[in-house]
């Protein structure tokens, strides 16, 4: 069976994957169904920034609104949190201490493992996992930094379920990473006979990252002039890079980075997949509501250009 942790990420897996299936569903529809109170409730909790301006809705909608840029918020968590798990397992690892009771007990919650797990016969975790969260520490700073030093954020906004949803995003996720390693077989198991598996997410963790930065750097561009100043703060076609294939290549970006982060922790832990399923469908979500605004405001928008996966989707 299912543990509570597998549960949870296999339920916003399939959430996102009906999300993205209703909103094309919806564009079907009459103009009369499409503006209904219903819809416009659906469409104010799945949109946010650029894709949220368009939408016509009632004003104590609004009154949810928290600025986009707090997207910082998120990663400044993530590196603080992520950090605190990974000082926890070098601990672990070079001081024989077990993780703090309430820590255990978490996770053991989480991964439905015998009581005797929270009476200190945990094994110290692997090396791939500290690894693993080590890359997520790398990842998230990366992110903080761009969001405070390279974007050039308008007054979009997104709704406060996503803000907070947000908020508790990355503590699940390293929890998740802590999951993944208690879960798996132990030493002798194919994690231990997988390093070219972990080398291979790696080397695609950092292609990933590159093309993520190079994204985010071309739509900082956008709003900037060549003395490096904003400029303006209109939406504009975004060009070159990966931006010639897909509308959201930051996007593409963030779906390798947790298959990376999957491979890096051997390739086998089924946990960690459902992660990747549920990026894939919430950044699809994402890269297609980008791509309808695109292709709705510019005539001349690229036809062979799809929404975030090259020749795919």
């Amino acid at each position: 069976s299912l543990s509570l942790i597998d549960s949870c990420w296999l339920f916003l897996a399939l959430c996102f994957l009906v999300a993205f299936s209703v909103h094309k569903a919806s564009a079907q529809l009459p103009r009369e169904y499409r503006k209904s109170s219903l819809l416009t409730l659906f469409q104010d909790l799945i949109r946010y920034g650029k894709t949220k301006q368009t939408l016509h809705r009632a004003e104590w909608l609004r009154v949810f609104d928290v600025p986009k840029r707090w997207f910082w918020h998120f990663y400044a968590i993530s590196v603080c949190w992520n950090i605190f798990l990974l000082l926890l397992s070098f601990n672990f690892i070079y001081q024989l201490q077990s993780y703090p009771p309430w820590l255990t007990g978490i996770l053991e919650i989480l991964t439905g493992v015998p009581s005797s797990f929270g009476q200190g016969k945990l094994s110290p975790p692997q090396l791939s996992t500290v690894l693993v969260l080590l890359l997520l520490c790398v990842h998230s700073l990366r992110r903080l930094l761009e969001c405070l030093f390279v974007s050039v954020f308008s007054d979009g906004a997104m709704h406060l379920v996503q803000y907070l949803f947000g908020l508790g995003y990355y503590i699940v996720l390293g929890l998740t990473v802590l999951c993944s390693d208690l879960t798996a077989k132990g030493p002798g198991t194919l994690l231990s006979h997988s390093d070219w598996i972990r080398g291979a997410g790696f080397v695609l963790f950092i292609a990933a990252s590159l093309l993520q930065h190079q994204s985010m750097v071309l739509l900082a561009g956008l709003r900037k002039g060549k003395s490096g100043r904003v400029e303006t703060l209109a939406h504009r076609v975004p060009e070159g890079g990966w931006f010639e294939l897909v509308s959201c290549p930051h996007y593409f970006a963030e779906l390798l980075i947790y298959v990376s982060l999957g491979f890096t922790l051997g390739g086998f832990s089924f946990t960690w997949w459902l992660v990747v399923l549920y990026v894939l469908f919430n950044q699809a979500l994402a890269g297609q509501l980008c791509h309808d605004l695109y292709v709705s405001k510019y005539e001349s928008y690229p036809k062979h250009r799809r929404a975030f996966i090259p020749f795919v989707l």
